[in-house]
């Protein structure tokens, strides 16, 4: 019986972590795109304010509110 239980965990653990949704924030999608680049990026606040500029000169800033509102200025902004 012990066994049985053991395995209906283990499959229900299973199925639970492979539906699990590995979406990516806006914020972390801009900063994988801007390491792949080789920008420099630099991270204050714990991570409520990032600036990252491009090689080419460019610069993006992000920052988030303490309502958690997104707010990302660019050059052309």
């Amino acid at each position: 019986m012990k066994k049985v239980a053991f395995i209906a965990l283990a499959a229900l653990t299973i199925s639970f972590t492979s539906c699990r949704d590995d979406k990516k924030t806006e914020t972390e999608t801009i900063l994988e795109e801007a390491q792949d680049n080789g920008a420099e990026i630099d991270i204050k606040d714990d991570g409520d304010k990032i600036k990252i500029e491009n090689q080419d000169g460019s610069e993006v800033k992000i920052k988030t509110d303490d309502d958690g509102d997104l707010k990302i200025k660019t050059d052309d902004n």
